[in-house]
């Protein structure tokens, strides 16, 4: 299996600071990127996830302060999984006890342990039990003891109204198998450490979901570089007749958009440069970092954006 995977997931909320509290004083993540939507600068753009910020990783937000909450359906992403050690799990339903923070009974889902809850902006998320994942990426200077700390992403699940055409996407451009079925889902892995799992789950004709806060904007998906990145492009105009966008310059990553059969948008990311092209690892996600095409309107950015840690 290849090692593609997941790059990141970026998502919407309600108020930046109140997003940067949960995820990194009650998930433990870090904050290693403090920037802007490049598209909208009025906006940021917050990266969450392990020590630098690597592929698999990080969820990013659009935070926007009244926001109208969203709406899952069919076409969107159901659900963010993170990877925690597996005897973790009794720790983190205590936390979650503790911290007020909204969540289900534990369940099996394909022999893995899941803790299902809710961000405060109602965005679904779980927590699943993976044997031997201790020694996985994670940030182990937060808010969560080193033991328990979250290490990436599991995977995602997609709402879709048939799995048939995504299911081709992700096997024929980005090298993903089939790995278990339960129900409606349908499971397919990488082989990536973090991010490596997709699960679809078709329901038919069912109510089309609706953006806002608490919804997944896109899931991305990992090339090593350039022509990695070309040549998942070349499969998907040319095998699947797909429209791209063209290649556009993120800072951090360089990316590729496009809509795939079920209406999930998927981004292409690749691996390179990285989070620490403009700032050292040690001081990731402290100071507002901006493009240099925005740089000269710094003043007028930071005067329009919320204070936030």
């Amino acid at each position: 299996m290849s090692q593609n995977g997941i790059h990141h997931v970026t998502a919407f909320s309600g108020p930046a600071a109140r997003n940067v509290d949960f995820y990194t004083e009650v998930l433990g993540l870090r904050l290693v990127k403090k920037t802007v939507n490049f598209d909208d600068p009025g906006t940021y753009h917050l990266y969450y996830g392990d020590e630098t910020g690597r592929p698999g990783t990080i969820l990013t937000f659009f935070p926007i302060e009244h926001a109208a909450p969203g709406r899952v359906g069919i076409g969107e992403t159901q659900e963010t999984a993170f990877r925690v050690p597996r005897a973790s799990i009794g720790w983190w339903t205590h936390r979650f006890i503790e911290k007020g923070v909204a969540h289900e009974a534990l369940v099996q889902v394909l022999g893995e342990p899941t803790l299902r809850f809710r961000d405060p902006d109602g965005m679904m998320l779980a927590l699943v039990g993976v044997a031997g994942a201790e020694g996985g990426f994670a940030w182990t200077g937060g808010a969560v003891p080193a033991e328990h700390a979250i290490r990436g992403f599991h995977g995602v699940t997609l709402l879709l109204n048939e799995a048939g055409p995504t299911a081709a996407i992700l096997t024929d451009v980005f090298g993903f198998q089939e790995v278990g079925r339960e129900g409606a889902a349908i499971r397919y892995a990488s082989g990536a450490e973090a991010g490596g799992f997709v699960t679809l789950r078709a329901v038919g004709e069912f109510l089309r979901g609706r953006q806002g806060a608490g919804s997944v904007h896109h899931i991305a998906f990992r090339a090593a570089d350039d022509a990695a990145q070309a040549a998942m492009v070349a499969k998907l105009t040319g095998t699947h007749g797909l429209g791209v966008t063209e290649q556009r310059d993120r800072q951090y990553f360089r990316s590729v958009y496009f809509r795939e059969p079920g209406g999930v948008l998927f981004e292409i990311a690749t691996d390179v440069p990285g989070f620490a092209v403009d700032e050292p690892v040690e001081a990731l996600g402290r100071a507002l970092k901006l493009p240099a095409f925005l740089e000269p309107h710094r003043a007028r950015i930071e005067g329009q954006l919320p204070q936030v840690a």
